[in-house]
């Protein structure tokens, strides 16, 4: 009967200790996504990773799953861990996308806009939480061969190895943690950025309010910011475990081990306020007076008659008041004009189109544009002639928003239940914008989270960068998250950025991510300013994300070097 209530008791203790230990990953994750709007608490992205790392190092496989030498193989109890922490961060940084329900406006009824709304979410989210997972199992599984000699337990703060030398590979193999996991993390951005659901880089944490450490985008864009965040993180998290390691063993904590994630987090904001405090030279003959409206259209009535109208007597009002202004161009929103610009008869009866041709002020008009059979969500540069002398259909469209994955098998499910246009096609990933004053960077929309988009433009000999959106059904943290992304872009490329959207926020901002101007939310603005061009290609624009290979490479050296 003892032995069977120690079994007993022994059974509850390790059940406590899993709910415990999922209790933790989750608020710990909700903490990072307090980092972000509209809390903006950015600080706490370097701490919030901690428990989940001591959570994954501390780890042991359960004995009989090692004697069978299942050494990929862990249970479920193991990946709820990460996953709970990736639901809190990315399901409440991302909370915003219930902002599109309901969409009674566009003729869904209430609960199934509200299923469609549910399922976008849960989606993104575990999509987001998956790439916390798949990071903690690959942690741990190459974590776990770094003890040579010995069976795949994951046990990896144990004791110090092999008596007094001990000591010192405990610290070696904690320093080659740190650069597993940072190597690791990056790795999957990466992998995740590269698809269609992207959002949440941990590197997005700290804009547009820690300018000195998004300067390090500079280096090897967004992965720079999250390596950092990462390591000191990791850092952090193993000076803990060696001090509970101390503990049980009986000796005085060592407090100086925290010196070393405090130093490096000084040295990296040290180094990126290098770069922001560096001149930007500007010169005279590279300025360019723009010109933004914001036309404050909301989607209910967008694609109506009674919207075309407004939206037709606001732009051209917009449009002739920054040409009496003096500007060079006018940008206006995503869509603003949701005509299709490229059938020359449909933009001719447009009292926007005669306006430009009256008033002979270059414009870069959102609307649609034509391929074969489909429609693009397209830029167009419109010259003072009225001829398009460029245009730039969005890269990254919106999975069930602007169009079906799998069309050929869902389509016929889906299109009962989407409310938006499931024909839209992406543009080329290598395409160029070119206007009268020289070559443009340009992203729509979504496009603002892929970073990869923007670098690419900017070493073809993209000038100044231009984005348009319309994130009219979304809710202001959606807004201010935008804004974050075009920031960073701005940064990462070293150029100014025109921001026009249609309710919010449109901005100025210059390269080192100050907003030199933000509208207001579901406001009708017209505003202008003067930027510059600027040809400066910084190391992420010259040689994109070198780093993560980099710290794969180092970290697989480090994992031989403790090994043997």
């Amino acid at each position: 009967m003892a032995i069977f209530n120690r079994h007993k008791f022994e059974k509850l203790a390790v059940h406590k200790s899993k709910t415990l230990a999922w209790a933790i990953a989750f608020l710990s994750g909700i903490l990072m996504a307090l980092t972000t709007a509209p809390v903006n608490a950015w600080l706490l992205a370097w701490v919030a990773l901690v428990p989940l790392w001591i959570l994954v190092v501390s780890y042991e496989k359960p004995k009989q799953e090692v004697k069978q030498q299942k050494l990929f193989l862990l249970p479920a109890s193991f990946f709820l861990v990460p996953s709970l922490w990736g639901i809190g961060y990315h399901g409440l940084a991302l909370s915003w996308i219930m902002g599109i329900h309901p969409m009674t406006w566009l003729g869904v009824p209430w609960w199934p806009s509200l299923a469609i709304a549910l399922f976008c979410w849960a989606f993104i989210t575990l999509w987001g939480a998956a790439l916390v997972a798949v990071w903690a199992w690959l942690f741990v599984i190459l974590n776990s061969l770094t003890l040579p000699g010995k069976n795949p337990i994951f046990i990896l703060n144990s004791p110090p190895l092999q008596g007094g030398a001990g000591g010192g590979k405990a610290q070696f193999s904690a320093l080659t943690r740190v650069l597993i996991g940072t190597a690791l993390w990056c790795a999957l951005e990466s992998i995740w950025s590269t698809g269609s659901l992207w959002w949440t880089s941990l590197s997005y944490t700290q804009s547009p309010h820690n300018l000195a450490i998004l300067h390090l985008g500079q280096l090897s864009g967004p992965s720079a910011v999250t390596a950092a965040i990462v390591a000191v993180n990791g850092l952090i998290a193993e000076a803990f475990i060696e001090g509970r390691r101390k503990k049980e063993e009986g000796r005085r904590k060592n407090w100086i081990a925290y010196i070393l994630p405090a130093s490096l987090c000084l040295l990296l904001h040290i180094a990126g306020w290098s770069l922001y405090n560096r001149p930007l030279n500007q010169e005279a003959a590279t300025a360019l007076k723009i010109g933004i409206i914001q036309g404050n259209i909301p989607n209910e009535i967008k694609f109506d008659s009674g919207g075309w109208g407004r939206a037709l007597e606001g732009y051209t009002t917009g449009y002739k008041q920054l040409a009496d202004r003096k500007v060079d161009a006018v940008l206006i929103p995503e869509t603003a004009l949701p005509f299709i610009w490229t059938n020359e008869y449909q933009r001719s009866t447009l009292s926007f189109y005669q306006a430009i041709i009256e008033r002979g002020v270059v414009a870069w008009v959102g609307g649609f544009g034509q391929q074969d059979d489909s429609i693009t969500n397209s830029l167009l540069a419109i010259d003072r002639t009225g001829e398009i002398v460029g245009r730039y259909d969005k890269l990254k469209l919106v999975p069930l928003g602007e169009y079906i994955p799998f069309y050929e098998i869902l389509g016929g499910i889906i299109n009962r239940l989407s409310p938006l246009d499931a024909h839209l096609v992406p543009g080329n990933s290598k395409q160029l914008f070119d206007t009268p004053f020289g070559r443009a960077i340009v992203g729509i929309c979504y496009d603002s989270a892929f970073a990869e988009n923007f670098r690419y433009q900017a070493a073809k000999g993209g000038e100044f960068m231009i984005t348009a959106s319309n994130n009219a059904h979304y809710k202001p943290p959606m807004l201010d998250q935008h804004h974050a992304l075009d920031v960073m872009r701005a940064i990462e490329t070293d150029r100014w950025a025109v921001i026009a959207t249609n309710t919010g926020y449109s901005a100025f901002v210059n390269p080192r991510g100050e907003t030199v101007w933000k509208s207001g939310i579901n406001t009708y603005e017209v505003r202008d300013a003067t930027i510059y061009r600027r040809q400066t290609r910084t190391l992420y624009v010259r040689w994109g994300d070198w780093l993560t290979p980099v710290l794969l490479v180092l970290a697989g050296l480090m994992r031989l070097i403790v090994r043997n």
